[in-house]
């Protein structure tokens, strides 16, 4: 009990975790160089590179093993997705995986849950309960044949047949417009309060391994600008040296810090004690998603004109760091439920 305690304070990684995190980092270095996130543009996904990344067991890790999965736990998730950040690499990691999860815990059909696992069946998840008219936009909707929705009648699986049509955006990612089909085409997997909650930890769990991948985004955009900073030379000393430079980097870096630490601290809650910290993980999403914003624009700066063309390598993040926070819906919303879980806790 006592060493229990102390892990809810201490959110270091231990060797397994070091090892998952190795493991995939070296995958998305190798495989995903910034030649292949501009190929993928504008729709935002390399089914290449996704094969190989299921091949990983990226799909199958953090499912229960009664389900074929490995049991992986969602800090196990969190590292991947960082990793997956740190690249920008264009695979639906993030939704696909959450889904997955999702159906295996709603009890859905076996071949359904085993199809999602394998890859052979790409889903999704619609972020917003379903409202009048039902239309909204889903990440990952222009390549997932198959939704899972939360609507006043319970949680189903929507299966359109095909993709819906990829809708431009900022942060290139397969983004869609999606509407419930007729009811022939949908397999109901709970209904009541259990379809709510389920549904609202799902959509939890998106915003938690989004938040990791933005911490990537941000990390990997703060290399970018220290490398600049300590080989382009100004006046005969490294720009670096330069308080204007060096000082807003310093402060990325403190950022980044307190970001990454505060995803790990919330997918430990998640993992362990979902009930006891249940707004860690919008806070964690509200905060990478202003540290990745910030170290972007920051990189940016630091490089100068170079910074802010198409051809540079920040852009890419830069573009990433809006467009991913973006699809997880107006921020202010999640502030208020984080202040009401604070006073509630106070």
């Amino acid at each position: 009990m006592e060493g229990f305690e102390l892990r809810r304070q201490d959110f270091s990684l231990d060797a397994e975790q070091q090892a998952v995190r190795e493991a995939f980092g070296d995958f998305f270095r190798k495989e995903c160089r910034p030649s292949v996130v501009r190929e993928a543009e504008p729709l935002g996904f390399d089914a290449a590179l996704w094969r190989r990344l299921l091949d990983m067991g990226a799909a199958t890790m953090a499912l229960p093993e009664a389900v074929g999965g490995h049991g992986a736990t969602l800090v196990d998730l969190a590292l991947v997705a960082e990793e997956q950040g740190r690249t920008v690499a264009p695979v639906p990691l993030v939704a696909h995986t959450v889904t997955t999860r999702l159906l295996a815990r709603a009890g859905a059909p076996g071949d359904i849950v085993a199809a999602a696992a394998s890859g052979e069946r790409l889903v999704t998840l619609a972020l917003q309960p379903v409202a009048q008219g039902g239309r909204q936009l889903v990440p990952d909707g222009a390549i997932a044949r198959d939704v899972v929705a939360w609507t006043p009648k319970g949680l189903a699986l929507h299966s359109a047949g095909r993709p819906g049509t990829h809708q431009r955006n900022q942060g290139s990612t397969p983004l869609a417009w999606w509407d419930p089909g007729p009811a022939e085409q949908r397999i109901e997997l709970a209904t009541g309060p259990e379809a709510f909650a389920l549904f609202r930890t799902a959509v939890a769990e998106w915003k938690l391994l989004t938040a990791a991948a933005l911490v990537g985004i941000a990390d990997s955009a703060l290399s970018l600008g220290v490398e600049f900073a300590k080989t382009r030379r100004t006046l005969g000393v490294p720009i670096g040296s330069l308080q204007g430079v060096a000082f807003p980097l310093a402060d990325v870096a403190t950022a980044l810090a307190g970001a990454r630490n505060l995803v790990w601290k919330a997918a430990w809650f998640a993992e362990y004690e979902p009930a006891a910290r249940p707004a860690l993980s919008l806070a964690a999403f509200d905060c990478a998603a202003r540290t990745a914003s910030d170290a972007t624009r920051v990189s940016a700066h630091v490089q100068g004109g170079l910074g802010f063309t198409v051809e540079a390598d920040v852009s890419l993040f830069f573009l990433r760091a809006k467009g991913w926070s973006a699809l997880g819906g107006d921020p202010g919303e999640d502030r208020k439920r984080i202040a009401t879980a604070r006073l509630r806790a106070a």
